[in-house]
C-alpha cells in the first residue's frame, strides 16, 4: 500500500481494456467545492504517466473539466472519468462537483465506484454537505479515505485538520481516521512559513521527498523518531482494533514487534472492509516535476487497500416485468447487466453514454436492450428497446481512445445508444433485466421558460427532452393550468447550466419568466344566476335560458351539477348542454381566471323554444348563468399549500422554524433524528417557497434538506388576493 518501503515508478499511462475484475479499482472523489478534486486527478494522471504535464494529455487539453461551461464558470458541473494505470491495476477515477447543486452527478459517481476518496482542504476544513455524503457511504459501508489538500496554504496544519476530520467523520470511533503519513516540512520561508516538501512513513518509518520532483526515499534523523514513534502507536493500535485478527492486539500490547507486512496486510483489509479510514496528504506537481507530493502513496492506497469490483455487492437486479434475478457478483461470463451514470452530448459523436458493467462483458456492435424504468415523474417515459452499441472508449480529457470490450467491473464510454438515459439497464436483448434505480435528489427549484423566437419554439420540445435525458435530477413540466413550461432543478447554478447548454449544444434560446403558481377560485356563500342567451338575426335564431343557484362546498369536492327542473322546463336533451357550458366557464374562471373549484351548480328553472333552441344556445346559457351567480358573491381566491418536510441540523432548527413562520407556514411538528439533526414538518403556501430551495441552502450553510409533496388549495388572505386581482389587470 502507500507506505511500502519503495517508490514505485509511474506506469505506462494509456487506460485499457481490463481483463479481469481483480485488475480494476473505481474510486469516486468527494469535497466541497475548490477542495481541489479536479486538480488532484490531474496530479494522479501526471504521476500515472498519463500525461505530460499537469492536467494535460499527450495531444492537448486537459484530463478533467474539459467542458466549456466549466472553462467559463470555473468550476466542475459534471462528472468526469479518468482512466490511469498503476502496478498492472486500472483505476477508473471519478472527479465529481463540489458544488450542490450538482449533488445528482455526485450520486451517479457513488453508483458507478466502489470506494470514495473525500478532498478535505486544509484551509477550509470539512462543510456539512459533505459530511452528510460521508454518512451515506456510511450506511452502505462503502470504504472511504480521506485526503487533505491546500497544504501551500499559509494557513495549513495537517494536525489540525487530521483532528477535525476524526471529529467530523469518526463520531463512533475517532480511532478508526488516522493519518498514515506525516508532513516533512522544509526550511521557514521569509514569511515564517515552512512548505511541505515530503511525507513521513508511520508504518515503515521511512522519509519520502518530493522537493526534487520525484519521491525520494530515506531514513528519518534522530530528532525524527519520538515525533514518529508517537504517531506510529497510535496508528497501529487503530489498524489492530479494526482488523480482523484479534491474536494481533495480545501480541502488540505483549511487546512483540508486529513485522511491516502483517500490518499492511491489515490495514488493506480494514481499509476495503470500510471499517478504517486512513487520511493521506496530496499536493499537484510543480512546474517540470514528474510527481505531486502524495500521489504515489495514494495510488498505492487505492490499488492496494480499495476494494476490487469482485467485493462489491452490485445493486438488485429484476426481469422487466419485476421478478427478481440473482446474479453471481461481477461475473465477466454471466449475463449482461450494465447501467448508464451519465449521458452527454458530442458535437461529432452524438450521445455518448458512461456505463458501469455489472455483469458479463460489453462488446462494440452488438444489439442490446435498453430499459426506463420509474422516471415517468421527471419527463423520463417508461422504455424498452433494443439498439445497437456503438464504439466502446475510455474518455481522456476531450479524447476518446478506442476499447475493444469492457468486462464487468470496468466503465466505458457507448457511442451512439439514441433511446439510453441516464438510469438506464443494457442487458441482452434476449435476456432483459432491469437495475434497482439509485436515489436521486427531487429538483425543488422552479425555471418557467418561453421560447425566445418561433425558431427557437420548434426546437425547444427536443432540446429539453435532450437535457432530461442527460440529466434525471432535472424535471420537465408542462403545466396544464398555468400553461408554463417549467424546467425543475436543484439550484441557481444547476438552472443556469441547464439554460447554457439548451443555448449552446441545442441552439435554443429562452427567456426565463416568473413562475405561477396553480391558484383557484370559489364562492363565498350561496347565490343565485340567470343565463339569458336570446338571439334573432335572420334564419333560425338563438334561444335558451336558464336559473342555477351555487353553493361552496368543502375542499376537495370539485364542481358538483345537479338538475331539479321540473316539469320540462329546459328539455332533456339540453340539461347536459347546461352543464357542459357550466363546466366550460368553471375551468376559464369567474373572478380572476383562475378554474372554479368546490361548488355544486344546481339547474332549477329555464325556458326553450320548439325551433331556436340549441345545444350552443343552452351551453352559453349555462356559461352566463354562473358569471351572473359570480358577480353577486364574493369569490375566495385559494392557493396550493405544499406539506414540507425540512431534514436539519439542531443548530439551525430555530431559524429555520422563524422563516418559515415568514412565510405562513404552520409548524406541525419536529422529531429528533440521529446525527444531530431535527425533522421539521411544516405546511406553506406554495407561493411562499418557489425558491426555498435556495433560501433553505443558504439559512443552513448547505446542510438541510427538504420535500414538499401538494396537500390542498386554501383561501388566500383578502389582502394578498387583492394585490394578485390588481397584478392580473395590470398585466392584462
Amino acid at each position: 500500500m502507500g507506505d511500502k518501503a519503495n517508490a514505485h515508478p509511474g506506469a505506462a499511462g494509456r487506460a485499457t481494456a481490463a481483463d479481469h475484475p481483480a485488475s480494476v479499482r473505481n474510486v469516486v472523489l468527494v469535497g466541497h467545492s475548490g477542495s481541489g478534486k479536479t486538480t488532484l486527478v490531474e496530479a494522479l494522471a501526471l504521476t500515472a504517466g498519463a500525461v505530460n504535464r499537469a492536467g494535460r494529455v499527450e495531444d492537448g487539453g486537459t484530463v478533467s473539466d474539459y467542458d466549456e461551461i466549466e472553462h467559463r464558470q470555473q468550476r466542475s458541473v459534471q462528472l468526469s472519468l479518468v482512466p490511469v494505470e498503476w502496478d498492472g491495476i486500472k483505476v477508473n477515477v471519478l472527479d465529481t462537483p463540489g458544488y450542490a447543486d450538482f449533488v445528482g452527478e455526485l450520486r451517479a459517481g457513488l453508483r458507478a465506484a466502489d470506494a470514495a476518496l473525500f478532498v478535505v482542504s486544509a484551509s477550509d476544513g470539512v462543510d456539512g454537505s459533505t459530511r452528510m455524503v460521508w454518512e451515506e457511504c456510511a450506511a452502505v459501508g462503502m470504504p472511504r479515505a480521506i485526503v487533505i489538500t491546500h497544504l501551500e496554504s499559509a494557513r495549513a496544519d495537517f494536525d489540525e485538520m487530521t483532528r477535525i476530520c476524526a471529529q467530523a467523520f469518526g463520531r463512533d470511533d475517532p480511532d478508526a481516521v488516522l493519518p498514515l503519513y506525516l508532513p516533512l516540512h522544509g526550511p521557514e520561508g521569509p514569511d515564517g512559513h515552512a512548505p511541505v516538501t515530503g511525507l513521513i512513513g508511520l508504518l515503515s518509518q521511512k522519509l519520502f521527498d518530493y522537493s526534487s520532483g520525484e519521491r525520494k526515499e530515506s531514513e528519518p534523523g534522530p530528532e525524527q523518531l519520538p515525533e514518529i514513534e508517537e504517531a506510529r502507536n497510535r496508528l497501529i493500535e487503530g489498524i489492530i482494533a479494526e482488523g480482523e485478527d484479534e491474536t494481533l492486539m495480545d501480541r502488540y500490547l505483549g511487546g512483540e514487534e508486529i513485522d511491516f507486512k502483517t500490518l499492511v496486510e491489515d490495514l488493506e483489509r480494514a481499509v476495503a472492509r470500510g471499517v478504517f479510514f486512513p487520511v493521506l496528504a496530496a499536493a499537484p506537481a510543480a512546474d517540470g516535476a514528474r510527481q505531486g507530493l502524495g500521489t504515489v502513496e495514494l495510488l498505492e492506497l487505492v490499488t492496494g487497500g480499495f476494494p476490487t469490483p469482485l467485493e462489491r455487492a452490485a445493486p438488485g437486479v429484476t426481469t422487466v416485468a419485476g421478478k427478481p434475478r440473482e446474479l453471481k457478483p461481477c461475473d465477466p461470463n454471466g449475463p449482461l447487466v450494465a447501467e448508464v451514470v451519465k449521458t452527454a452530448s458530442d458535437p461529432y459523436v452524438g450521445r455518448v453514454s458512461l456505463v458501469r458493467v455489472f455483469s458479463g462483458t460489453l462488446r462494440p456492435d452488438e444489439t442490446v436492450h435498453v430499459s426506463g424504468h420509474g422516471l415517468a415523474d421527471r419527463g423520463h417515459e417508461d422504455h424498452d428497446v433494443d439498439e445497437r452499441v456503438g464504439a466502446l472508449s475510455a474518455p481522456f480529457g476531450k479524447q476518446q481512445r478506442t476499447l475493444t470490450h469492457c468486462i464487468a467491473g470496468d466503465l466505458a464510454c457507448v457511442a451512439k445508444l439514441s433511446r439510453a438515459e441516464t438510469g438506464d439497464t443494457l442487458s441482452a436483448k434476449d435476456d432483459p433485466l432491469l437495475m434497482e434505480p439509485w436515489e436521486m435528489p427531487d429538483p425543488l427549484l422552479p425555471l418557467a421558460i418561453e421560447a425566445h423566437s418561433k425558431a427557437d419554439e420548434d426546437k425547444l420540445s427536443q432540446g429539453l427532452s435532450r437535457l432530461v435525458a442527460e440529466d434525471p435530477t432535472m424535471r420537465l413540466e408542462q403545466n396544464p393550468d398555468t400553461h408554463q413550461v417549467v424546467l425543475w432543478c436543484l439550484g441557481e447554478a444547476h438552472a443556469d447550466v441547464a439554460l447554457e447548454r439548451l443555448r449552446s449544444r441545442y441552439g435554443v434560446q429562452v427567456d426565463v419568466v416568473a413562475h405561477k403558481v396553480s391558484l383557484r377560485e370559489t364562492f363565498a356563500g350561496r347565490s343565485a344566476g340567470r343565463g339569458r342567451h336570446v338571439k334573432q338575426s335572420g334564419g333560425h335564431g338563438q334561444f335558451a335560458i336558464c336559473e342555477i343557484e351555487v353553493e361552496p362546498l368543502p375542499g376537495g369536492s370539485g364542481i358538483e351539477f345537479v338538475d331539479k327542473v321540473i316539469g320540462g322546463a329546459v328539455p332533456r336533451q339540453f340539461i347536459p348542454s347546461v352543464e357542459k357550458g357550466v363546466r366550460t366557464q368553471a375551468a376559464r374562471g369567474v373572478a380572476a381566471g383562475y378554474p372554479l373549484i368546490d361548488v355544486r351548480v344546481t339547474l332549477l328553472d329555464g325556458k326553450a323554444h320548439s325551433v331556436d333552441s340549441s345545444d350552443a344556445a343552452f351551453q352559453t346559457a349555462g356559461a352566463l348563468a354562473l358569471r351572473e351567480a359570480a358577480s353577486d358573491v364574493g369569490i375566495h381566491l385559494l392557493e396550493p399549500v405544499a406539506e414540507v418536510t425540512i431534514l436539519v441540523g439542531d443548530d439551525y432548527v430555530g431559524a429555520v422554524m422563524s422563516d418559515l413562520s415568514g412565510r405562513r407556514g404552520r409548524v406541525l411538528g419536529t422529531e429528533q433524528t440521529s446525527g444531530g439533526r431535527t425533522l421539521v414538518r411544516a405546511e406553506v403556501p406554495e407561493i411562499e417557497i418557489g425558491r426555498y430551495a435556495v433560501d433553505l441552502r443558504s439559512l443552513s450553510h448547505g446542510t438541510a434538506r427538504f420535500n414538499r409533496a401538494y396537500a390542498r388549495h386554501e383561501p388566500m388572505p383578502q389582502q394578498i388576493a387583492e394585490r394578485l386581482r390588481e397584478d392580473t389587470r395590470d398585466a392584462s
